[in-house]
């Protein structure tokens, strides 16, 4: 009983849990608008990024696995043909593959309104990346933050030029709210 009553309640939007990306869209245009969605080859990610497409924006999925991203691209385009779609490589775990994204996407000389730090990675065994760091908080928080300051100037120019406000979403889970100590293997 209690369960039905607080998965069936929406909030002040009209909204729910159930409620999907295109209900929550419907009659919202993205036209003219360039987002970024890392971690676009699955899941929220690429949801989000067929979601924006299907709304107008030109969708950069800037994902680690070229080849599912395409696959994604494809269905995509198959629904809306006139949707704008690009696949670019980054692994958010190493800062090279991230300052490498950040300056091809500057050099194609492409607005940015839109930033969704999606991708991550959970409980994975422990290894460091080859920056050092441990590979999940490297890939979860590390990568997106230097992505987030390397492309905050171009959103910030977009923002000045278009009159239109950008916008820098960082999704995340309660997936490690359960752990109550953190123990890593000694070095």
């Amino acid at each position: 009983m209690m369960t039905s009553w607080l998965l069936g309640r929406r909030g002040p939007s009209g909204f729910s849990w159930s409620s999907t990306a295109d209900q929550v869209t419907e009659g919202i245009s993205a036209a003219g608008l360039t987002a970024v969605v890392t971690g676009a080859s699955s899941g929220i990610g690429a949801e989000t990024a067929r979601t924006l497409a299907l709304r107008g924006a030109h969708v950069v999925m800037a994902v680690r696995g070229v080849p599912a991203a395409q696959a994604v691209r494809d269905r995509v385009l198959a629904e809306a043909p006139g949707a704008r779609l690009d696949v670019m490589e980054l692994d958010l775990s190493s800062m090279a593959s991230v300052r490498a994204f950040a300056s091809q996407f500057v050099a194609r000389g492409l607005p940015l309104n839109i930033l969704i730090n999606n991708a991550g990675v959970m409980a994975t065994p422990f290894e460091l990346s080859k920056d050092g760091i441990e590979m999940q908080f490297a890939t979860n928080h590390v990568g997106h933050f230097l992505l987030t300051q390397l492309l905050l100037d171009t959103m910030k120019k977009t923002s000045r030029e278009s009159n239109v406000e950008g916008r820098i979403v960082n999704v995340s889970s309660e997936g490690g709210s359960g752990i109550s100590a953190l123990s890593l293997p000694p070095r």
